[in-house]
């Protein structure tokens, strides 16, 4: 009653404070699972190289984590719908915690069918960070939607650059425990996804889906009652005129939802696809041109950064200059990273540097633009289920991007992978303008 009385005197929304708490919270979970997040792409195709022999197959492990990731994506996203956010984004860590438990075992045993079950079970981690992006909007205006999104995002960021420059040092620390060196960042990745369910089970409350969803049945319940007063106005005439008024406006609103849902999932699959591809493939292309994984590692945590960090100021562009135009802006951005890591000699440090840095930033445009688009399309009531549905989508494209780059890698080379990727990215203009035309 006090924040809502509050509230209402200074003219702020109630659940401004909630939201700021809900954040919070976020922000503290995404630091802790960014550290997961990174194990598995800084040294997942390397040990799966190590075990099998061989690069045709280095791909896999990308590919295993991002198809768990579709099925956990369905799953956090039925369980947010029935239970809400708090529940569905901890099991999903869980999960992730579990398979990378199960890496290790398998590593140490060197039994590569436990290592795949287990990498596929470890990508739950990775669908649910992703996934608790959508909490941080629940409660956000439309006009602050992807600057809450940005908020969650760019927490990812400490831990997905810690991350891969720890794969060193956990890996002493695996050898000394007599594991293979290689399972030391996933020691890491554990602890930290374990971590972040706790801390979303102890302090996401209330949770931000449930209680967005009482405070649209109020706002419903509010415009129910004031269409029925303007119903028992005697200007019949303007009752009509009214209603009509509202009915082409619901209308309007049918269409711009159906497009922005299309063209949000249909950007966000093509920069998850580009993305995983390239950036599968790097360590395997340093490692061969003799890089070691602190090499590997800087380049995976340079990537990763440009991934999360620049999410604030994505954030603001969204909201100040509109979803189509960064969307539009993430297929050139890929584009570039693409050509940049395609001419790139194989023993420049810098140069991949910059590529992964630039193929972090185009499919942080992708993502923030298409998660605004499509939570704008979106009703509360299914909200959270066809969220999920498209994130299905988006580890699906993931995983046909990882396990296709190994295949492209074998049969042409690394170049010819990042130009393929960087050339299919500007799939998302002709998309962008066909949108334009339906409107």
């Amino acid at each position: 009653m006090t924040s809502t009385a509050s509230g209402e005197a200074t003219g702020i929304p109630p659940q401004t404070d909630v939201q700021r708490r809900v954040l919070a919270v976020l922000v503290a979970s995404q630091i802790l699972s960014g550290a997961g997040l990174a194990a598995g792409v800084t040294v997942g195709a390397l040990l799966a190289e190590d075990m099998l022999g061989s690069t045709d197959l280095a791909g896999l492990p990308s590919a295993l984590f991002t198809a768990g990731s579709a099925l956990a994506a369905v799953a956090v996203g039925r369980i947010s719908q029935s239970r809400g956010r708090r529940p569905g984004l901890a099991a999903g860590y869980v999960a992730g915690a579990i398979g990378s438990a199960g890496v290790i075992v398998a590593a140490a045993v060197h039994n590569p069918v436990l290592l795949f079950v287990s990498l596929f079970v470890y990508g739950a981690g990775v669908a649910t960070n992703l996934q608790a992006r959508y909490a941080g909007a629940d409660l956000a205006s439309p006009a602050h939607r992807a600057r809450a999104v940005s908020s969650v995002l760019v927490a990812t960021t400490l831990g997905g650059v810690v991350g891969p420059n720890l794969a060193a040092p956990t890996g002493h620390l695996a050898e000394s425990l007599q594991l293979p060196a290689l399972t030391g960042p996933f020691m890491l990745g554990g602890v930290a996804y374990a971590l972040a369910a706790l801390v979303l089970v102890v302090w996401l409350r209330p949770d931000p889906l449930l209680l967005a969803r009482k405070l649209d049945l109020q706002e419903r319940a509010a415009e129910a009652t004031a269409v029925e007063a303007e119903q028992k106005a005697p200007d019949e005439a303007g009752t009509t005129q009214a209603s009509a008024s509202a009915g082409a406006r619901a209308g309007a609103a049918a269409s711009r939802r159906g497009s922005g849902l299309m063209l949000g999932s249909l950007t966000m699959i093509l920069t998850q696809l580009v993305m995983v591809s390239i950036m599968t493939m790097t360590p395997v292309h340093m490692h061969d041109h003799g890089h070691g994984t602190a090499a590997a590692g800087l380049v995976i945590a340079v990537h990763v950064g440009s991934m999360y960090l620049p999410s604030p100021l994505t954030g603001w562009l969204v909201d100040r200059f509109g979803r189509i135009a960064v969307a539009g802006a993430s297929g050139v951005t890929l584009l570039v990273a693409g050509l940049v890591a395609a001419v790139a000699p194989g023993d420049s440090v810098v140069l991949l540097a910059l590529a992964l840095g630039l193929l972090g930033l185009g499919w942080n445009f992708g993502l923030v633009s298409g998660t605004a688009m499509i939570t704008d399309a979106v009703p509360l009531a299914t909200r959270a289920k066809t969220q999920g549905t498209v994130d299905v989508a988006i580890a699906i494209a993931g995983a046909t991007g990882g396990l296709a780059s190994g295949l492209v890698v074998s049969a042409a080379s690394y170049p010819v992978l990042a130009l393929t990727g960087g050339v299919l990215s500007l799939a998302i203009l002709p998309a962008i303008a066909a949108s334009a035309r339906a409107r």
